[in-house]
């Protein structure tokens, strides 16, 4: 199967508002995601290999390997926003709770509400309160109701473990808070919507050690509730949040096992040499 990357929308007729739909119920042992076959390309250079990958339900799975070994696109295929980059080609399935994302009637718009993102570099937007930061999702998805708003507000807050640090600066501008409360301020606005999923591209590179330690906390307290994907250069971080670890090198897969056994028994030399510190 290929995708076709996105263009951009039609002003002359504008495409109705995407409404939600009902969610797949996942079997006891169904994966929250099962990549078959992944190959991805930018115009005529191909970034993926072949990528097969289970990802479990309720359990943080760590991507690693060298700068520019494909963790990002990968990342980004589980919420098709690789489709935002010019010249994006993909073949292959990636599945969601059994459900092929990249089927022809799949709307892109709805999996991103399933499968939130986290950026590397913390993105509030600038012109709004913290407030209208978390529960911009909501508005746009047409929830009016100023109750629903403040009450899923101050969960979401709690849930980013923030609440207490801003409940008196809910209308301030959100670039008043430091990097690090920030970023977990974008933790909240992702979690606001309810996603099934929280994808986090190396979210505590740009933080110091103190800021660092309160996102891996959060990301231990959210797998009891979703699923976390998360990409990180740091092999410590990797060892302390996850449960599984996922090495990649030159575009490709070359293993993922249970975190612990992957750090101290890897079943690949190339494995072995990238956590030992030899390469990379």
């Amino acid at each position: 199967m290929t995708s076709q990357p996105q263009t951009s929308p039609n002003t002359e007729n504008p495409q109705p508002v995407a409404t939600a739909q009902p969610r797949p119920t996942p079997g006891p042992d169904q994966p929250t995601f099962e990549v078959q076959g992944l190959n991805v390309w930018f115009g005529e250079r191909q970034v993926l290999f072949d990528i097969c990958l289970r990802v479990q339900p309720k359990a943080v799975t760590a991507i690693i390997g060298p700068s520019g070994c494909g963790k990002t696109t990968f990342l980004r295929c589980l919420n098709r926003m690789h489709e935002l980059s010019p010249g994006a080609r993909l073949e292959g399935r990636v599945r969601l709770l059994g459900e092929d994302l990249y089927a022809r009637q799949v709307d892109p718009t709805l999996i991103r509400r399933r499968v939130g993102m986290v950026f590397q570099k913390s993105n509030p937007f600038p012109s709004m309160s913290v407030a209208d930061n978390v529960t911009i999702g909501l508005k746009l998805n047409g929830v009016r109701r100023k109750s629903l708003l403040q009450e899923r507000l101050e969960q979401t807050l709690r849930m980013a473990a923030l609440w207490d640090e801003v409940k008196d600066r809910l209308q301030a501008n959100a670039l008043s808070l430091s990097g690090g409360q920030q970023q977990r301020l974008c933790i909240a606005r992702a979690l606001a919507i309810e996603p099934e999923v929280l994808l986090m591209d190396e979210p505590a590179s740009a933080l110091d050690p103190q800021a660092t330690a309160k996102i891996e906390e959060l990301v231990l307290q959210l797998r009891r509730q979703l699923t976390i994907v998360i990409v990180t250069h740091n092999m410590q971080q990797a060892s302390r949040i996850s449960e599984i670890t996922a090495f990649f090198y030159a575009g490709k897969l070359i293993e993922a096992d249970q975190t612990k056994k992957l750090f101290t028994n890897p079943s690949h030399q190339q494995t072995e040499d990238y956590v030992t510190g030899r390469f990379g």
